[in-house]
């Protein structure tokens, strides 16, 4: 079957039917900004078109298998299953202000293998489709419709690195920033990518409107490479010059992202290694908690006072800096721990 997503084949469709455009443009308008469902866009079309669009036309690719809400805050964690048989996971982030955020997988695990990263410990990725992609942004969609709410961010932070499936992301953008589907602003669109140089250079020359978050942290090679054996291969050297890259492209800031954890990188040492590196780039950096994983048992979260000694040595050479405090613990809403805990729990029945 062909996906609701694919523009190209349902115009093809279109036209074999002798179908007015209207028609069609009003079917997604009611699928996808009004968020009625399929039954209701299938209605917008006559009804011998009707039943052959139902027929050849996919609506859906994931099915939705459990939904998780924190009794803490207004996050909501999705769990689907892909066709296969695998288990993939997105976050609503509802947050005080009243935006509405939603974190897609662009992958079910992870082959990066951060030592910090309850995805990575599940084993190597599988690369979800563009439209698998694009119906975990529709289903919380639709779910937020029932609640007056609509999704102002996408966020490519869940599971799995996005860049080590460029195809379908590039794809699922641009579906996401259609004015005939989704129509978001790809200025309040975010890629989270644990630093593949060349792809990010791509995505800055492909989509300069989309922003880039770059998980850092260490600005220390030794360190670095024991959090993050990705950076064995793209050094940080190569790094910098990717990120002064991206924001001459851009003329924005990337979004540094840095896990504190006790001891390991939150010395001063490590502030000082991360001001010289990030000397002269346009930067934002977001300072993480860490949100501890059995996985890991190793490290720990960085103590408030050095926190707050961290955050105030970055800010005093000049750095904007935030701390982003997860919401959803309550429900392990960092990437990968529901979907982890279910496979757990599936091969314990076995």
């Amino acid at each position: 079957m062909v996906s609701i997503h694919d523009f190209d084949a349902i115009e093809q469709w279109r036209r074999r039917h002798k179908l007015d455009g209207q028609r069609l443009r009003r079917l997604r308008t009611a699928f996808y900004k009004k968020q009625k469902g399929a039954e209701a866009a299938l209605a917008e079309l006559p009804g011998a078109a009707r039943a052959d669009f139902a027929k050849t036309i996919k609506f859906h690719a994931l099915e939705p298998v459990s939904r998780h809400d924190s009794k803490r805050d207004g996050a909501t964690k999705l769990v689907f299953r892909t066709p296969g048989g695998l288990l993939a996971e997105s976050v609503i982030l509802r947050m005080s202000s009243g935006r509405t955020s939603v974190c897609v997988s662009t992958q079910v695990g992870c082959a990066a293998n951060c030592d910090f990263c309850a995805t990575g410990k599940m084993g190597i990725a599988h690369n979800l489709s563009a439209a698998e992609i694009l119906d975990q942004l529709l289903q919380a969609q639709q779910l937020l419709a029932a609640e007056g709410r609509r999704v102002r961010n996408l966020v490519f932070m869940g599971m799995g690195e996005p860049f080590h499936n460029e195809e379908q992301l590039h794809a699922a953008l641009a579906v996401s920033c259609d004015s005939r589907a989704f129509d978001l602003n790809p200025q309040r669109v975010m890629i989270s990518t644990v630093g593949i140089p060349e792809a990010m250079v791509r995505c800055a020359r492909r989509w300069p409107d989309v922003r880039l978050a770059l998980s850092l942290h260490s600005a220390r090679s030794e360190v670095r490479r024991r959090l993050m054996p990705i950076s064995g291969r793209y050094s940080l050297a190569v790094l910098r010059e990717a990120l002064e890259q991206v924001t001459t492209i851009q003329r924005r800031e990337v979004m540094i992202e840095y896990l504190l954890l006790a001891d390991v990188n939150d010395g001063p040492e490590d502030a000082r290694a991360l001001v010289e590196y990030l000397r002269g780039i346009a930067v934002r950096i977001n300072l993480i908690p860490y949100n501890s994983i059995a996985e890991a048992p190793h490290l720990a979260p960085s103590r408030p006072r050095r926190r707050e000694a961290f955050s105030a040595a970055l800010k005093a050479a000049g750095f904007p800096v935030t701390t982003r405090y997860s919401l959803g613990a309550d429900i392990a809403a960092a990437c990968g721990q529901l979907v982890r805990t279910e496979h757990r729990e599936r091969a314990s029945l076995r």
